[in-house]
C-alpha cells in the first residue's frame, strides 16, 4: 500500500472549521452561506492572553501555545502564515525607543556588503557588483536541491497542521512563492526609487534575474504542494503602493516588471494553484494587471484609501471566473477608532457585498496594540457569527 505523505495522511479527521476553510478554497457553494474566519494577528499581548483564557504575563513565556489557542477561541479557520512570536516585537503601546532601526525605518546609515548605499549610483553598484552574481546562480542551486527541498516544504506544513490540530486549517505561505520585488528594504527608499527612476535598464535586469530564480523556486514550490496534498491557495505578499497609490508609475510596471512577474508565477498557476495577491495601500490601478496576469483573488484591504471593495468583489479572474477574497475589518480606522457596533456594521458590509463562494472574514492586517477590548471581541462574535451558516442572507 502507497504511503500517505503531507496531508493526505489527514483525510477524514478533519473538524468542521477546517472543513468550511477547504470547501471555501475549492470554491464551494457552502449551505447557509458560512463563511470562515481568517488568522488574527493581534499584537496585544493582554488580548492574547484574556481570549485564550491563560493569565496576565503568560504569553512572552509561551507565546506559541498562548497564541495557538487564541487563534482557536477566536474560531479562526485558516491561517496560511504562521508567526506566533511576532507580537514580541511590540509592548502594549508599540515598538519601544531601543528598537532596531533598518533600511526603511530610520537607520543612520545602510551599508551592504561593506559598501556605503548613500546614492542611486552605490544601489546601481552594489546590483552589479554582488545582487546579480548570487541571482544569476540561484537557478543551479535550487534545483540541485529540489528534492530536499521538496521534502522540508511538506514537511514543515505537516508539523505545523499537527501543532493546530485538526478543526483549524494550515495553508501555505513562507516559502512557497517567490516573485521579483522592489528592493527598498534593502537599500532604502529614496536611493532605491531614484535609481528606479534614474537607471530603468539595471531594475529591468535585476526583475528578470529575480523572475530566473523564482520561476525555478515556485516550480518546486508546486510540486511540494500537489505532492503533499496541501491546500491549492497561495497568498502574494509585497507592498507597491501607499495611501496615496502605487509607489512608481504603472507604466513603468507594464515595461520593466509585470512581463517577468507573469513569468516567475506561471509554475503556480500551470499547476492549479489560485494565487492571491495581499493589499497595503491603494492598488486600484495595478488590480486589473494583476488579473491578467492570473491572479485569482485579493486579501486585505484598506478603504480608507481607496480600495473599492465592492468593485473589486465584483471583478473576474482572467479566465472569467469568480475572485477569492478574504476580506478584513479595517486594522487603521474602524477596530482602533470605532465602537463595537461599528465594527459589526463593517463585518455586515463585507459580507453583504462581498462574493457568495470564494469568501473568508478576519482584519485586514495586523492589530498594533491600543484597539480597545471591546472591539476585539465584536470582532470574534461577528467571525462566529457568520462562520454558523444560520444568519439571513
Amino acid at each position: 500500500m502507497e504511503e500517505k505523505i503531507g496531508y493526505r495522511r489527514f483525510e477524514g479527521q478533519w473538524g468542521a472549521n477546517a472543513r468550511l476553510a477547504l470547501d471555501t478554497i475549492a470554491m464551494r457553494p457552502i449551505s447557509g452561506r458560512a463563511y470562515g474566519g481568517f488568522g488574527i494577528n493581534d499584537m496585544q499581548w493582554s488580548h492574547l492572553e484574556e481570549l485564550s483564557g491563560h493569565p496576565s504575563g503568560s504569553y512572552p513565556q509561551d507565546p506559541v501555545r498562548v497564541y495557538l489557542d487564541f487563534q482557536l477561541a477566536a474560531g479562526v479557520c485558516f491561517i496560511d502564515q504562521w508567526i506566533p512570536q511576532n507580537p514580541l516585537s511590540m509592548q502594549e503601546h508599540g515598538y519601544g525607543e531601543d528598537t532596531e532601526r533598518g533600511a526603511t525605518t530610520g537607520a543612520k546609515e545602510i551599508v551592504r556588503d561593506g559598501m556605503r548605499i548613500d546614492s542611486p549610483e552605490a544601489v546601481v553598484e552594489h546590483m552589479e557588483k554582488f545582487v546579480f552574481p548570487r541571482l544569476e546562480q540561484s537557478p543551479r542551486e535550487q534545483e540541485a536541491a529540489a528534492r530536499k527541498r521538496i521534502r522540508k516544504l511538506i514537511e514543515g506544513e505537516v508539523a505545523v497542521q499537527k501543532l493546530f490540530g485538526m478543526n483549524m486549517l494550515k495553508g501555505p505561505y513562507s516559502g512557497f512563492f517567490s516573485l521579483p520585488r522592489f528592493q527598498y528594504g534593502t537599500y532604502g527608499y529614496a536611493n532605491y526609487f531614484m535609481a528606479y527612476a534614474l537607471y530603468p535598464e539595471v531594475m529591468e535586469k535585476c526583475f528578470k534575474l529575480q523572475a530566473d530564480a523564482a520561476e525555478v523556486h515556485n516550480s518546486i514550490a508546486a510540486r511540494a504542494i500537489i505532492e503533499g496534498g496541501l491546500p491549492r491557495l497561495v497568498r502574494l505578499d509585497h507592498d507597491m503602493a501607499d495611501s496615496r497609490g502605487l509607489l512608481v508609475d504603472v507604466k513603468t510596471l507594464d515595461k520593466l516588471w509585470l512581463p517577468h512577474f507573469a513569468r516567475a508565477i506561471k509554475p503556480l498557476l500551470d499547476a492549479g494553484i489560485r494565487l492571491i495577491w495581499h493589499c497595503d495601500g491603494n492598488l486600484m490601478e495595478l488590480m486589473p494587471r494583476l488579473l491578467d496576469t492570473g491572479i485569482g483573488g485579493f486579501q486585505g484591504f484598506q478603504y480608507e484609501d481607496g480600495m473599492d471593495y465592492e468593485k473589486i468583489c465584483g471583478m473576474k479572474t482572467r479566465d472569467g471566473g469568480d475572485l477569492f477574497i478574504i476580506a478584513g475589518v479595517s486594522v487603521t480606522t474602524t477596530l482602533p477608532h470605532g465602537t463595537p457596533d461599528d465594527v459589526r456594521r463593517e463585518i455586515d458590509w463585507l459580507v453583504r457585498k462581498g462574493p457568495d463562494v470564494g469568501l473568508m472574514l478576519g482584519c485586514s492586517s495586523s492589530i498594533a496594540p491600543g484597539v480597545p477590548m471591546k472591539n476585539i471581541k465584536a470582532l470574534i462574535e461577528g467571525l462566529k457569527y457568520y462562520r454558523n451558516g444560520k444568519h439571513k442572507n
